[in-house]
């Protein structure tokens, strides 16, 4: 598919529908193309916002049809007849059945009013979950945007936005502030998320499909230090991630902080530990033609033989995994190499048997394809004695839109455990980059980045 095609299902205004709207206009959204708004109600006014951006627009009103079913097989009959790649409910006030919604797995994208799991399911929706939350006397709110199957609200979530409640709110102000705040800022951009990874699955093919990034780390409470390095669908920036993860006080009380265009990690405040020299250290080094990331002092290691003549094999050959028994952590170490076009290599370190006395060196030279990236990280999960990452790296989807990517890899990283995040794409042309740091803690946190 060159750009998958959206259909919006809509029942009223059509705010989140115009917020897709706006964004496709600049670009915001330029993976997929709305290509059809449905409403399920004759006269709603999302049909004229659709037409004065020149989408086709059909009308599928529930109250013509005696049965469930008979609504479903003509919208299913509409959706069929335009060739559509991915559904957003946008607004739609109508619960789709099961048997809809098998027929298009994982295709189809909600925006809720709530921090799911809060205040979703059956009788929570509109003005009613404002109601609810200033009721319960929350002080938080927000929205989520998720896929949708055969339970209501209970999809994966793809995205979620926290919103403040304020004292003064009535259901209204609350509703428009969520709205402002958080839904028309999200769709968006998990509408241009779930089109790009449409797209580098179809580019990919069937033996190398991208999962989805954000769902492997929501679903690993702790991956510990990852690498995630690719390129863009655009196929125009390098993109690149490492973020670390902590179980003790130590390990959490650190910092990434910039030193130019590198990379640094400081102790805060009152972290104290006995040895600093496993969890202290350069993550990532910017040199002329390559960046260098890993998660330890091996990437000076890397960068002194690069400006030697070396290699980055050669380099990690005198290198071994952290003597930390008895986890054994394995080293991880990345390279987005721009000497000759663009090209970027993964590696990890670990022990080879269960007392740490061999070593276990691997590396992973990638040709990169267009929205696809590889990740890589320490631990496959948590345990007494945490067990290293095992196999190839994982092929995952990278996005167009840097800030969701961004954003969408700290939402996921789970919450107790995170430390932090470095996120940056290289523009293939210009050699200038974008990046963002995220710290747990406000007091470090970059100015008017979220801690």
């Amino acid at each position: 598919m060159l750009k998958p095609r959206i259909a919006v299902l809509v029942s009223g205004g059509g705010t989140n529908l115009q917020s897709l709207i706006d964004a496709q206009s600049c670009s915001r959204l330029s993976s997929g193309e709305i290509a059809l708004v449905i409403a399920s109600k004759s006269g709603a006014f999302a049909l004229e916002r659709a037409k004065t951006a020149q989408i086709e627009t059909e009308t599928v009103d529930r109250a013509a049809f005696s049965s469930q079913t008979a609504f479903e097989e003509r919208l299913l009959a509409v959706l069929v007849a335009h060739q559509i790649d991915l559904i957003v409910l946008a607004g739609f006030m109508h619960i789709l059945s099961a048997a809809f919604v098998t027929r298009y797995p994982e295709r189809i994208v909600n925006v809720h009013p709530s921090l799911i799991p809060a205040y979703c399911g059956k009788g929570f929706y509109g003005i009613k979950v404002h109601e609810a939350v200033l009721a319960a006397g929350e002080s938080e709110t927000g929205a989520t945007v998720h896929m949708v199957n055969e339970v209501p609200d209970g999809g994966r979530i793809i995205l979620q936005q926290s919103v403040p409640v304020f004292q003064s709110d009535t259901s209204k102000t609350l509703q428009r502030r969520v709205m402002e705040q958080a839904e028309w800022i999200l769709l968006p951009r998990a509408v241009e998320q779930l089109c790009a990874d449409l797209i580098a699955q179809e580019k990919s093919g069937a033996s190398m499909r991208q999962q989805n990034l954000f769902e492997l780390l929501k679903n690993n409470p702790y991956p510990g230090r990852g690498i995630v390095l690719g390129l863009t669908p655009d196929g125009k920036k390098a993109a690149l991630a490492y973020f670390i993860m902590g179980r003790s006080a130590g390990s959490r009380s650190r910092a990434f902080v910039k030193n130019g265009d590198d990379i640094g990690i400081h102790m805060l405040d009152g972290g104290k530990t006995a040895d600093t020299s496993l969890i202290l250290y350069t993550p990532l080094r910017k040199l002329r033609s390559a960046v260098v990331v890993t998660n330890g002092d091996q990437t000076d290691t890397i960068c002194a033989a690069l400006a030697n003549g070396g290699t980055f094999e050669t380099a990690l050959r005198t290198r071994t995994f952290e003597p930390d028994a008895p986890h054994f952590t394995p080293r991880i170490s990345g390279m987005l190499d721009f000497s000759d076009g663009f090209s970027y290599k993964l590696s990890i370190l670990k022990a080879g048997d269960e007392v740490g006395k061999t070593t276990l060196r691997q590396t992973f030279d990638v040709e990169p394809l267009a929205g696809a990236g590889h990740f890589i990280h320490t631990y496959q999960t948590d345990g007494a004695v945490l067990p290293s990452f095992s196999g190839e790296p994982v092929a995952v989807a990278i996005l167009n839109d840097f800030a969701a990517f961004a954003q969408g890899l700290w939402g996921a990283l789970n919450p107790e455990n995170k430390v932090s995040l470095y996120v940056r794409y290289t523009d293939l042309t210009t050699s200038q980059y974008e990046d963002r740091i995220f710290n747990q803690y406000a007091q470090y946190a970059t100015k008017g980045e979220p801690a």
